[in-house]
C-alpha cells in the first residue's frame, strides 16, 4: 500500500498501536503450564475489546486468532488445547489484524524462563537484525538493503536465515506487494523503496540450516532440523529518514 491521504497514515498507526499492545499484552501473560489455545484467547479478547478483527482469520481463515510458533516452529504456530507451553520453550507470538480497512502485522521471539544461554543470544542477534534493516530503510534505497543489513548480521552471529520467509506490502490487504521482501542480499534486486510505502520487515534466524517444512496441518512451518528459530517483526511506513514503526510499543521486546 502507498498511503495518499492524512486518513491512510492514522488508520495504519491506529491499527498498528492495535496489534502492538495485542502483543505485549499476550506476552505479559505468556507463563509456563499455559496452553497456546489459553495464549490465543487472550489476544482473541484484547483484539476484539479493541474493535480489531484477526487478518488470518478474516483474510485466511486460518483456524486460530494469532500464530504462535514454539522451538523448531518458524511460523504459523496453530494454538490448541492440547499444545501446552514448557519452561524453557521459546514462544514465538506474531499477531496481525485489521480495524476499519487498515492492516497490521507484528511478532517477537519470548524465551520462558529459565532461559538458555543459547537461546537468548539468538534472541538478541535476531533483534539486532531488525534493528540494521530497519536503520537503513528509506525512500530510494533500494529493496535488498533489507537483505544485506539481516545477511551481515546472521553472519556475524553464526546464525542461519530461513530464507523462505520473507517480509511483504501490507495496508488494505494482510498481504500486498510486493510479496516477499528478502532477508537475504540478493544484489539483482533492484527494486527502490518508495516515500508513503507500507511494508514489514521481519528476520527470521534460526541454528540450523535455514530451511523450514511445512507440518501436516498444512500450516505450521517448522526447521527441517528441528533447530530453535526466532523472528522479529514490525509494520513500517517508508519516509526521507528513520521508517514510521506503526506497531511500536514499549514494552515488546523490540
Amino acid at each position: 500500500m502507498m498511503i495518499k491521504s492524512p486518513a491512510d497514515l492514522n488508520g495504519l498507526i491506529k491499527i498498528g498501536q492495535i496489534v502492538g499492545e495485542t502483543l505485549l499484552h499476550m506476552a505479559e501473560q505468556l507463563q509456563p503450564g499455559m496452553t497456546t489455545a489459553d495464549l490465543d484467547q487472550i489476544g482473541a479478547v484484547y483484539l476484539a475489546k479493541r474493535g480489531a478483527k484477526s487478518a488470518p482469520i478474516h483474510d485466511y481463515r486460518f483456524p486460530a486468532h494469532t500464530c504462535i510458533s514454539i522451538n523448531d516452529e518458524a511460523a504459523h504456530g496453530i494454538a490448541t488445547a492440547q499444545r501446552v507451553i514448557q519452561a524453557g520453550d521459546l514462544v514465538n507470538i506474531d499477531v496481525s489484524a485489521v480495524y476499519d480497512g487498515y492492516y497490521a502485522d507484528t511478532g517477537a521471539s519470548y524465551p520462558v524462563p529459565p532461559v538458555r544461554p543459547e537461546v537468548e543470544r539468538l534472541c538478541q542477534y535476531t533483534r539486532r537484525a531488525l534493528v540494521e534493516a530497519l536503520a537503513v530503510v528509506r525512500d530510494g534505497a533500494p529493496l535488498n538493503v533489507v537483505g544485506r543489513a539481516v545477511d551481515d548480521v546472521a553472519k556475524a552471529g553464526g546464525y542461519s536465515i530461513i530464507r523462505d520467509l520473507g517480509g511483504h506490502g501490507i495496508g488494505r490487504k494482510l498481504h500486498e506487494p510486493p510479496h516477499s521482501i528478502p532477508h537475504f542480499f540478493r544484489p539483482s534486486l533492484k527494486d527502490k523503496l518508495v516515500m508513503g510505502q507500507v511494508l514489514t520487515v521481519e528476520p527470521f534466524l534460526c541454528v540450523g540450516k535455514g530451511r523450514v517444512k511445512t507440518d501436516a496441518d498444512g500450516w505450521t512451518l517448522r526447521t527441517v532440523d528441528k533447530t530453535l528459530a526466532a523472528q522479529y517483526e514490525h509494520t513500517i511506513i517508508i519516509t526521507e529518514g528513520q521508517p514510521i514503526l506503526t506497531t511500536k510499543v514499549s514494552g515488546t521486546g523490540h
